[in-house]
């Protein structure tokens, strides 16, 4: 008899004793994991912290604005101001935006070429393509970006409609500078189609190269720009049309509350006219009540 045999241990291969030990290669790939676990939660949480201590210091040093990142002026985050339904329209339109910023810059770059390959009109060019990059970059931000960026954020109905209307005006704007930067005409600042196809003429490669490349983002941010006009368009439409029916509904409200008045003080007077009328035959009731009772008295 083996008395060094455990007796709870089973024979049958496909049975196993809940009294047995666990084997130690499971027992250590276990505690591996957790210690993965655990590793990794510790740098999501040191991530975590050195995040906000960024935002700490930038809030202490710029206050609450985060935008431009070099000079911040405003505070812009689609992911915390700008509802979950609406965040896709609003990327989209912060990415054209940086489109439009980057072909701006070579463009501005592009004009530059054209003028050392001596071209008819490189200094006003130049010069053109320059006053752009100064004004239209901050101006198309703060015009056409900032007012739908705004409306989709507010939410009164008053606030989405005088944005979403200042992006429209200033939109459409946009969109014919761009289909005016896109042909290029010379002289304009423009280092677009015409001017392109001059310079591969001319065999000057570096401004034709440029000039492709500032056509292309030309092109680009601006369909990008027409296809996503149309979204807010019809999303306008239909909270004007809402807002309209709201409208409808007050003044018609407003239209009925003479007669409402009128008909609620035909009621209370009805109803001051019967408690009037029970209070005089109450009254007379308990009279004749008591001569009654003087009556019987009597006899």
């Amino acid at each position: 008899m083996n008395y060094t045999q455990n007796p709870f241990a089973s024979t049958h291969s496909l049975d196993t004793n809940p009294f047995d030990d666990p084997p130690q290669q499971s027992a250590s790939a276990a505690n591996a994991a957790r210690l993965e676990e655990i590793r990794r939660r510790e740098q999501d949480l040191e991530r975590r912290e050195a995040e906000l201590n960024n935002k700490a210091e930038h809030i202490r040093r710029h206050g609450r604005n985060n935008f431009p990142p070099f000079f911040p002026l405003i505070y812009h985050a689609i992911n915390e101001e700008i509802p979950e339904a609406s965040r896709p329209l609003i990327t989209r339109l912060y990415q054209l935006w940086l489109v439009l910023f980057g072909t701006l810059i070579i463009n501005f770059v592009a004009c530059i070429f054209i003028l050392i390959g001596g071209a008819s009109g490189g200094g006003s060019d130049v010069g053109a393509s320059l006053g752009y990059c100064i004004f239209i970059i901050p101006l198309s931000f703060l015009l056409w970006y900032r007012p739908i960026y705004n409306g989709y954020m507010k939410v009164k109905p008053s606030f989405y409609l005088f944005h979403l209307n200042f992006y429209f005006f200033f939109g459409g704007f946009h969109l014919l500078f761009s289909l005016y930067m896109i042909i290029g005409i010379p002289g304009t600042g423009s280092a677009g189609l015409i001017q392109t196809i001059r310079m591969f003429s001319n065999h000057s490669w570096a401004a034709a190269v440029l000039g492709l490349v500032a056509t292309v983002g030309w092109t680009i941010q601006g369909a990008g720009n027409a296809w996503y006009y149309r979204e807010p368009r019809d999303t306008l439409w239909k909270r004007e049309t809402k807002l309209h029916d709201v409208i409808r509904l007050r003044l018609n409200w407003q239209a009925t509350a003479p007669r409402r008045t009128s008909r609620e003080a035909k009621k209370e007077r009805a109803m001051v006219l019967v408690r009037g009328l029970y209070k005089q035959q109450t009254t007379q009731w308990l009279i004749e009540q008591q001569a009654r009772a003087q009556s019987g008295d009597n006899k």
